[in-house]
């Protein structure tokens, strides 16, 4: 992800005049991951479960995966949940808002409807596909609030006027992936959070607030004191970690709900039970220590490449030719995105086109329609 990070293969198709355009779908391994992921399968291959030498050893690299987790996003070792990855996280957050509504009816026999969910129109379908089958079977309802054509975001106001008596969730993704447009979750969790004062006056139900952070990890400074949120999915193989993921929450079963999706050994305080995949965890682990220790540098490098491929786009085929799609007015994106169009006949493909720049070699172009 720094300097000198860069696994080889990427090197060599760039030496070969191939270059790799698809970082926000995933990015490489870092060598640090890699050797992290390496170790712990030689060196830390027993049941954390288990009591004998071989199981502590395992579940201490846990331990210090979720400390770095923490670190990473501004909370403790005890509010982060490993999981499979972002699609498991985001269904873990869906289930539980769900269930959390029907369980906390005031007294045996009330009931306050259909639990609803308000989210953007913008969100991956780890969110809205859960949501769309929830509202076809009838369990839940849901409304997709449009981002606003001027600003390419979720606006407050628009994600706020959607919310009905029933509401129990509001999830909306930290950055978009197409676009690279940040959203005000943190305003949003502040506007919810008064409002939930109100609420509970009223005998309604709290809203709880998700974002899903995959694309904003690595590429800008995530911090969940700052947003606000009482979760926020984790995905190691966007900030070249392993593919595992997990979920942030804060205060899980004690300040905010958290129900688990399956049954087993215990595993994950019985949140996510499963034997642990301590060789992806630990990989996940040091992805994170390097996110932490480097994500400024990571960022203005990124910027100063999409910066320099958007002069390099207009210079060569002319600012009229060139229409970038992410510059909305007011808001802020990523720092390695850029979506745009190259107007004009002649042209063989997709007219639109996204790229994210990742190491100082590497970018991403890919269909954005």
């Amino acid at each position: 992800m720094g300097a000198g990070t860069e696994p080889a293969e990427a090197r060599c198709d760039a030496a070969e005049g191939r270059v790799y355009l698809d970082h926000n779908a995933t990015t490489p391994l870092a060598p640090e991951a890699a050797q992290a992921v390496q170790d712990a399968m030689h060196q830390a291959w027993g049941n954390p479960s288990s009591s004998h030498p071989a199981g502590r050893k395992a579940k201490e690299l846990i331990s210090s995966a979720r400390e770095s987790l923490a670190r990473m996003v501004g909370g403790r070792p005890e509010d982060i949940v490993f999981t499979s990855g972002g699609t498991e996280a985001n269904n873990m957050v869906i289930h539980t808002a769900c269930r959390h509504f029907r369980e906390s009816q005031a007294r045996p026999g009330d009931s306050w409807g259909t639990p609803h969910i308000v989210t953007s129109s913008v969100e991956h379908d780890s969110i809205r596909l859960p949501l769309e089958q929830l509202v076809k079977e009838s369990l839940a309802e849901a409304t997709f609030v449009a981002v606003s054509p001027r600003s390419g975001r979720a606006e407050v106001d628009d994600v706020l006027a959607a919310i009905r008596p029933t509401t129990c969730l509001v999830s909306i993704m930290l950055a978009n992936n197409e676009t690279g447009v940040i959203m005000p979750v943190t305003e949003l969790s502040q506007r919810v959070h008064a409002l939930n004062q109100q609420r509970a006056a009223e005998g309604l139900p709290r809203i709880l607030v998700h974002t899903d952070a995959a694309q904003m990890i690595g590429k800008g400074r995530v911090d969940v004191q700052e947003l606000g949120v009482d979760y926020l999915t984790i995905v190691g193989h966007k900030f070249y970690g392993p593919r595992i993921g997990a979920l942030y929450v804060r205060g899980p079963s004690t300040t905010t709900p958290l129900h688990p999706m399956l049954f087993g050994g215990g595993q994950e305080r019985s949140f996510r039970p499963g034997t642990e995949n301590t060789p992806m965890i630990a990989g996940l682990g040091q992805a994170a220590e390097l996110v932490s220790k480097n994500w400024e540098a990571y960022e203005a490098h990124m910027r100063d490449v999409r910066d320099y491929l958007e002069a390099r786009l207009e210079a060569s085929f002319g600012k009229q030719r060139i229409h970038l799609n992410s510059h909305f007015t007011g808001s802020k994106r990523l720092c390695n995105t850029s979506n745009f169009s190259i107007l004009g006949r002649g042209l063989q493909g997709p007219p639109r086109f996204c790229s994210a720049a990742g190491s100082p070699t590497t970018w991403r172009r890919t269909p954005c329609g």
